[in-house]
């Protein structure tokens, strides 16, 4: 598919995440970066951005461990079902992950007894991705999927060879009424995961900032949960602390951060207010800190319909004061809009969208 810098609010809704509105062109950096090149002629860059075009809706972005490799999600949308890609930042080349030619099965029953069988790979989608290493370059990777069923699916990865695997090997299914969007592993093996909304209501509410969802908790040999006292307007992104005690979520529709204490019951949260609207949030490269990434805020009021595109932003977040500072962003006219993730690699900032055909990165 192509990437289209002015997102129709329509497909942006379709696709599960939407816009909000469109804004004015970003303030201009005090030096000019870098020009940015690109040796595919299809997919030049601009300015500083260079791309790495050929993937479908790369939703959400992690580092595949110390392998140099960035792992990509392709979130399913109008027909197109879901896949999984690697990125070789020091080369810029793309292959499939998953499903391949010959998609490895494998259902775990003992660990995922309710999962009702295997994963359907003509329908599904690879929305959010959480990654726990089990061993030297061995991995397991949860996402979060739509499709024949609204579930968590959980891979093997083997990046110990010369190529990197990933095998299907379980689920667990979630509550009815649920659209789930990110995932984050928890110590034991369980996870958190955000229901951004029930799909049957639409975005009106969380456009508005009601209350729309909120943070599902699951063990293995156990039910899926409500975290108490996690209700949000449009849960998106979430991440972990290493020892399991915070839950930073996004909150899409009151574009806020929010951080959950667990280790009172309910959650104690602290809340901080961002400019854009928030996304995937990832740990970044430099401890303490947390990205996220999203489209820049403009009142629909101002602006909304076909030719709406927002431009967006990187911004970086201090797990403990919660203090946030913009990093990075583009306006409303480059190629790479509906940015959606943002992950540090190297000197780069990488970014994906929830609607294109690429990916990019610029200096950070």
């Amino acid at each position: 598919m192509t990437t289209n810098s002015r997102i129709p609010i329509a497909l942006a809704l379709a696709v599960g995440l939407g816009l909000t509105g469109c804004t004015a062109a970003e303030p201009e950096p005090e030096a000019a970066p870098p020009a940015a090149t690109s040796t595919d002629p299809d997919c030049p860059p601009e300015g500083n951005l260079t791309y790495v075009c050929g993937v479908q809706n790369p939703e959400d972005l992690l580092m595949l461990g110390d392998t140099g490799s960035i792992l990509v999600s392709g979130m399913s949308g109008q027909g197109i079902v879901g896949h999984l890609y690697l990125v070789d930042p020091a080369d810029d080349s793309l292959t499939e992950l998953f499903p391949g030619a010959s998609p490895a099965i494998n259902l775990d029953a003992e660990t995922f007894p309710g999962c009702p069988g295997p994963l359907n790979v003509d329908n599904y989608s690879a929305h959010g991705l959480a990654l726990r290493e089990t061993g030297a370059n061995q991995f397991d990777l949860y996402i979060t999927s739509h499709g024949e069923r609204e579930a968590i699916e959980v891979f093997s990865l083997d990046a110990s060879g010369p190529a990197p695997t990933a095998a299907w090997r379980g689920c667990v299914v979630l509550p009815d009424n649920t659209f789930a969007n990110s995932v984050a592993i928890l110590s034991d093996g369980g996870f958190v995961t955000t229901k951004m909304m029930d799909p049957a209501a639409g975005f009106a509410s969380i456009n508005a900032g009601g209350i729309t969802g909120n943070v599902y908790e699951w063990h293995p040999g156990g039910e899926v949960f409500m975290m108490e006292g996690t209700e949000l307007s449009g849960a998106n992104g979430i991440a972990v602390s290493p020892d399991d005690r915070y839950v930073y979520v996004a909150a899409f529709g009151t574009r806020e951060i929010v951080r959950f204490d667990r280790s009172e019951s309910p959650a104690a949260r602290t809340t901080v207010s961002v400019d854009i609207v928030p996304d995937n949030i990832r740990w970044s490269d430099e401890a303490g800190k947390l990205l996220t990434a999203g489209g820049n805020y403009v009142s629909p009021d101002e602006c909304q319909g076909q030719d709406c595109a927002t431009g967006w932003s990187v911004v970086e977040i201090d797990a403990e004061t919660m203090e946030v500072q913009r990093i990075g962003g583009a306006d409303q006219d480059v190629a790479i809009q509906g940015v959606s993730s943002a992950l540090a690699v190297g000197d780069d900032l990488w970014v994906g969208t929830f609607n294109g055909d690429r990916v990019a990165y610029f200096p950070r």
